[in-house]
């Protein structure tokens, strides 16, 4: 086992770990804190898979916007959650522990990470970015040309997905402001 391996299997196991203890959790605003840990590991990871779009859009709304959401929506809460009766909570293992069986069984006729002859390795397009991509954009980094240009209305999306959920949290940060204020007087 390389190093790279070693990171991602000690990454999986944290995450593994993180999302259990979130699990257990009864107190919400320690379940609010891990799960932005949670959002910190993911980002991490895709990071480690060369993803480093989508774990900054993984850090920025997963790790960033959606905290603070939670962090708004527990101030309006109570600290700890109502029990769980007992059926309901049999019901949510059954129906978590057969979609994470369903997602496994779906993963195991995938190709394995980096293999050369997986179909996005064979597809002829894949040659036209390696050898077109300096002299049609005249970026030399290959990721970043196809991410600014030719997946440029795909970018632009995310962009505005990550803009959006910011000002709506700016927006909601605003609101409860005022509303305090306006009890205070």
């Amino acid at each position: 086992m390389d190093y790279a391996e070693l990171i991602n299997l000690f990454l999986l196991t944290l995450l593994t770990i993180t999302g259990l203890a979130i699990a257990r959790m009864r107190a919400l605003f320690p379940a609010v804190m891990l799960t932005g840990l949670y959002s910190l590991l993911s980002a991490c990871l895709f990071v480690l898979f060369d993803a480093v779009d989508v774990a900054l859009t993984e850090a920025a709304v997963g790790a960033g916007v959606t905290t603070i959401l939670f962090l708004g929506g527990l101030a309006l809460t109570k600290p700890e959650e109502k029990p769980i009766r007992k059926g309901r909570a049999t019901l949510a293992l059954a129906v978590t522990l057969s979609t994470g069986a369903l997602l496994i069984y779906a993963t195991l006729d995938m190709p394995h990470y980096g293999q050369n002859n997986t179909p996005v390795q064979q597809h002829p397009i894949r040659a036209g970015f390696i050898e077109g991509t300096q002299h049609d954009v005249g970026i030399p980094n290959i990721v970043t040309a196809v991410l600014a240009s030719y997946r440029g209305f795909d970018t632009l999306g995310e962009i505005t997905v990550v803009f959006t959920a910011g000002v709506g949290v700016m927006i909601l940060l605003g609101a409860g402001r005022r509303r305090r204020s306006k009890h205070d007087a």
